[in-house]
């Protein structure tokens, strides 16, 4: 069972891309936060998406935790305003900190880092490791082809329904919060086909 929500793990993009609605759904998120008393923790940037929702949780009196690598602080992105910006030595130890300080995670429109944070949570929550909700603001449609894949894998028989279900999408951030406060991952064996092996 997931306890209370106190801090939320947002992936997102390091640029603020072409579609302003992005940029709108982000402000919306970091004041939907502040709202509701939960921090926010993510990859500790000051450019982009990731640097918008920071700016909007802490002009709110919000509470923003970043992670970052080392490698990337030296190039000058790391938000300095943060409550707490931590310093890690990789990306491996960003995410695994970020992980810890988080009660559910979220991920707005992004790129490769973005998808590839959203996939190994997704993956650890399947295989156990945790019972988080996670969710994506599928603003525009944005993260679509996604949950289509993740259909197309339940009908290959390569995904368990239950574990599909762990990936909650809704198109408006406040929409997203309410339903990932009462959502409750479901737990399901990883493997389809174990007696086959």
């Amino acid at each position: 069972m997931t306890g209370a929500i106190s801090r939320v793990c947002v992936f997102c993009a390091s640029s603020r891309g072409t579609d302003p609605r992005h940029a709108e759904a982000t402000v919306a998120l970091g004041r939907a936060l502040v709202e509701r008393s939960w921090g926010l923790v993510y990859g500790g940037g000051s450019v982009g998406l990731m640097g918008l929702l920071a700016d909007t949780v802490l002009e709110g009196g919000g509470e923003v935790i970043g992670v970052i690598p080392t490698p990337v602080f030296s190039r000058e992105v790391g938000h300095r305003g943060c409550t707490e910006l931590i310093e890690v030595g990789s990306m491996h130890e960003r995410k695994v900190l970020m992980y810890d300080k988080a009660d559910a995670f979220v991920a707005l429109p992004g790129g490769f880092g973005t998808l590839e944070e959203l996939a190994e949570i997704l993956t650890w929550s399947q295989i156990g490791l945790h019972a988080k909700p996670v969710g994506v603001v599928d603003v525009g449609g944005y993260w679509r082809p996604l949950l289509e894949w993740c259909d197309t894998a339940v009908r290959a028989g390569l995904l368990k329904e239950a574990n599909r279900r762990l990936l909650v999408a809704r198109p408006d951030p406040v929409e997203l919060l309410d339903a990932l406060a009462v959502h409750r991952p479901p737990r399901a064996e990883k493997w389809i086909d174990l007696d086959e092996t």
